[in-house]
């Protein structure tokens, strides 16, 4: 990849010269104290923003570790049992596998975008087709994932505190939402730390029971294998795969979460190499590894329990788990190893749950108001939305409530990875250098704006049965050929000119480094007097200085933003 991409073009120019490395701007602005705020939270993990290389201190395994003990989450155990009650033991392992397959290909490349140039995933979308504006709609679906999934693994661990502690659901639902409060309080730094020291144990509980009973009792797996469903038929068929597998596609905008972490990720350089894209691929895409291997095991644990409680408790985690241990150590430690697991998997998902929901809104509405609200309301927001799902009982339409979710998730997420694979790298229309930075931006992209919008609206429209029952399986495939056909397609359509505003930033110095990691070199922020690294800043229109992005977004009346580019008569 060329660091040339972004070198300003006379076009590009303003007519001041952008300010010097770590040079203090002339004639600063009066102190904002509400701006000073906003700043200084942004950067306690980096959110909205570019995450400086001297933030990055972690090495790629303790980023890889801390990413994947987010997936931590019992719904996996739930969504598998679900599909196979209703489809049987071949379709629901088959729709699991096509699901995974597809999360896999399209989570690869926006993982190496983020862990490359250490941006999050609404940053990349911006600069991926929508726009600077256009991605606010990808930022309040992703957020809506956020707290679903936290309504859904908070009504697990209230399933678990009723039967281990005798708690009321309600007050069940209310404890597991205000836990996570003090933890999701200070980001990454006690996040990786939450992540790592939890995941032994998890690992053991989650894996321990499993390998007993097949050892015990190999002919659970032949049960297990051979188990055709509630209706008893059993055999593998399209439609059937198809639905099973639009439920777990519902999970693709993990890859979300999973970014929020990997865009700490060290730079690339020779001596990490092959650690670094271990780390990528593992806790990037790899994460559906494990998750399709806990779906598979739910199924397992599902029709291992279904002949002692039934249909309805064989989809409930806690009681696939009490089943299990019951079978392998005394009854007294049954119920608290039980409750404990239950306890630690919603803890080390929901603390995700929590944090990426609460950037994900405060993204949004920090570029819809250009104000900075703090990134603590939103969490408030989140877990209020999560509270009230979870007092509705949304764990007794689990499958309805993901099959739906699932088309917006895949026309988003594909279209996103559509635009990296295919036209920046195939096409060469979307620029390989990822832009997010107010100005630099057409408010609206119409090559994702549109991709999307068609294919999860038809998908949407195809999943309610407009089109027929014949048609509604395929509500997925939909979203997903519509998405990677309608991308490319809208590039050519129109050749490519909405993706940048502008070619150049004002700054001479490249934004990549000779190694092709995004430039340490530090400038000073005319706005909020502090120092951002090349990536996060850009240069001002009024000054001989430069702004930071978030010091861009929340400009009101675009001062500091750059022009377009002039034209020449």
């Amino acid at each position: 990849m060329s660091t040339t991409e972004s070198q300003p073009t006379e076009a590009d120019r303003v007519p001041e010269a952008a300010g010097s490395p770590s040079t203090a701007p002339p004639s600063p602005p009066p102190p904002d104290a509400a701006g000073d705020q906003a700043v200084r939270e942004t950067l306690e993990d980096y959110t909205l923003r570019f995450a400086p290389r001297s933030y990055r201190r972690w090495t790629p395994m303790v980023v890889a570790t801390t990413a994947l003990g987010g997936i931590a989450y019992m719904a996996d155990f739930s969504i598998g049992a679900g599909i196979a009650l209703a489809h049987g033991s071949g379709n629901a392992l088959v729709a699991i596998a096509v699901a995974a397959v597809v999360i896999f290909v399209t989570g690869f490349p926006l993982a190496y975008y983020s862990a490359r140039y250490n941006i999050d995933l609404d940053l990349i979308t911006r600069g991926s087709g929508f726009g600077y504006y256009g991605s606010v709609l990808t930022s309040v679906i992703f957020a809506s994932f956020t707290f679903i999934f936290f309504a859904l693994e908070g009504s697990i661990m209230a399933q678990g505190l009723l039967i281990g502690f005798g708690l009321p659901l309600w007050l069940g639902y209310l404890v597991s939402t205000l836990m996570v409060i003090p933890l999701v309080i200070y980001g990454m730094k006690a996040l990786s730390k939450l992540q790592v020291w939890t995941t032994p144990v998890w690992l053991l509980l989650m894996v321990g029971p499993l390998v007993y009973l097949v050892a015990a009792d190999p002919g659970t797996v032949d049960a297990f294998l051979s188990y055709a469903g509630t209706d008893g038929e059993g055999a593998v068929d399209t439609a059937s795969v198809l639905l099973g597998a639009g439920v777990c596609l519902s999970l693709i905008a993990q890859i979300g979460e999973q970014i929020d972490y990997l865009r700490f990720m060290p730079p690339k350089t020779a001596a990490n190499r092959r650690s670094w894209w271990t780390a990528v691929v593992m806790a990037g895409p790899g994460w559906v590894v494990l998750g399709a291997l806990k779906q598979a095991i739910g199924v397992f644990l599902a029709v291992y329990l279904l002949s002692q409680a039934g249909p309805v408790a064989a989809t409930e985690p806690i009681r696939q788990f009490q089943a299990a241990f019951d079978a392998m150590m005394p009854s007294w430690l049954v119920i608290p190893l039980a409750v404990v697991l239950v306890v630690i998997s919603q803890i080390k998902i929901n603390v995700t749950n929590a944090y990426s929901g609460s950037l994900a809104w405060t993204n949004s509405f920090t570029r819809v108001t250009k104000r900075y609200p703090g990134r603590m309301v939103f969490v408030l927001v989140n877990l209020g939305f999560a509270l009230i799902l979870m007092e509705a009982d949304m764990f007794s339409f689990l499958n309805t409530i993901l099959g739906f979710y699932s088309n917006t998730a895949i026309a988003w997420v594909v279209t996103v990875a559509t635009d990296i694979m295919v036209n920046k790298y195939l096409l060469g229309l979307s620029p390989k250098q990822p832009e997010f930075r107010r100005g630099m931006l057409y408010a609206v992209n119409p090559v994702g704006v549109v991709a999307f919008t068609a294919s999860s609206g038809l998908s949407i429209a195809l999943y309610f049965g407009l089109f027929g029952d014949t048609l509604q399986p395929y509500s997925p495939v939909a979203a997903v050929v519509l998405a990677f056909a309608l991308t490319p397609l809208m590039a050519l359509a129109t050749r490519g000119r909405y993706y940048l505003r502008r070619t150049g930033d004002g700054i001479a110095e490249p934004l990549l480094d000779a190694e092709g990691n995004p430039s340490g070199t530090v400038y000073d922020c005319h706005v909020c007097r502090r120092p951002y690294e090349r990536p996060d800043v850009a240069a001002c229109q009024t000054h001989d200085a430069v702004v930071c992005s978030l010091c861009l977004s929340t400009d009101a009346v675009g001062d500091h933003v750059l022009p377009p580019p002039f034209t020449k008569l």
